[in-house]
């Protein structure tokens, strides 16, 4: 008789699609450690096939959106720290592409949102990627500043979409059609790879960031208003990565360090 030890290290080698032929004969076993096994193997199974559910679900939403154009989701990532730039991805899915787990980048730990960047990059059609500095922010205001860096995406497209599919905008400037979408990175599958795609850009960014002002803490809360950011803010004053026009709560000095 297979040992638990063997019998696990066999199934778990499998895919998990093969699970299912196996099971059967694990339920009848009258090991207690055997059945345990099994029932775990269940429940991560059914995990599996919800996850496949919702993600069929993301891509039926956005091809009635998209009605057999090409088309590119549109997410940023970035609107609301103290500190960095706004980065936006535009992005081109592959018809029926199997890939799991994209989701609102929000929903992802850091983790996972590395794993899908590179899997994204590695199937995706074309991948367009936009910024706007902290000053051009103040510039310009953050909502104008989110739309040239989403403008920016779209013109690194190639091939070129038909149509855009956006997180909850209308960007203006573009000939191009596009579709507004209320909570589209939870909905559509092409706007969650985007998001992915700026949200992981954006990080690294701040972590390189993190190197040149380490007393700010730009790794760990990438920007955003901490309490750990806000103290070292007033203890420090500002740096030329923070958005003057959002830190006039928190301090009012003038910036203490070179950039670079």
């Amino acid at each position: 008789m297979e040992s638990l030890k063997i019998m696990k290290e066999r199934i778990q080698a499998l895919p998990m699609e093969q699970w299912e032929q196996e099971l059967p004969a694990l339920e009848k076993d009258s090991r207690q450690g055997v059945i345990r096994f099994a029932a775990s193997c269940r429940k991560k199974l059914a995990a599996l096939h919800d996850e496949q559910d919702r993600v069929r679900r993301m891509q039926s939403f956005e091809a009635e959106l998209a009605q057999g154009c090409m088309f590119a989701g549109i997410d940023e990532a970035g609107r609301g720290p103290l500190a960095g730039p706004v980065v936006a991805a535009a992005v081109i899915m592959p018809p029926d592409c199997p890939l799991l787990y994209v989701n609102d980048s929000k929903k992802l730990s850091a983790a996972k949102r590395e794993e899908l960047f590179d899997q994204i990059m590695d199937v995706a059609v074309s991948v367009g990627v936009g910024m706007a500095s902290p000053g051009r922010i103040d510039e310009i205001n953050i909502l104008q500043a989110t739309y040239e860096a989403m403008r920016e995406a779209v013109s690194g497209l190639e091939p070129y979409p038909d149509m855009l599919v956006n997180d909850a905008v209308v960007i203006p400037g573009l000939a191009l059609p596009q579709k507004s979408v209320i909570k589209g990175d939870a909905k559509c599958y092409s706007i969650a790879a985007a998001s992915i795609i700026a949200k992981v850009t954006r990080d690294r960014i701040m972590e390189q960031y993190d190197s040149l002002y380490p007393e700010y803490g730009f790794a760990g809360h990438k920007g955003y208003g901490s309490a750990a950011h806000i103290e070292a803010l007033k203890s420090y004053g500002p740096c030329p990565i923070h958005r003057r026009s959002f830190i006039g709560h928190f301090v009012t000095g003038d910036i203490i360090q070179e950039d670079g």
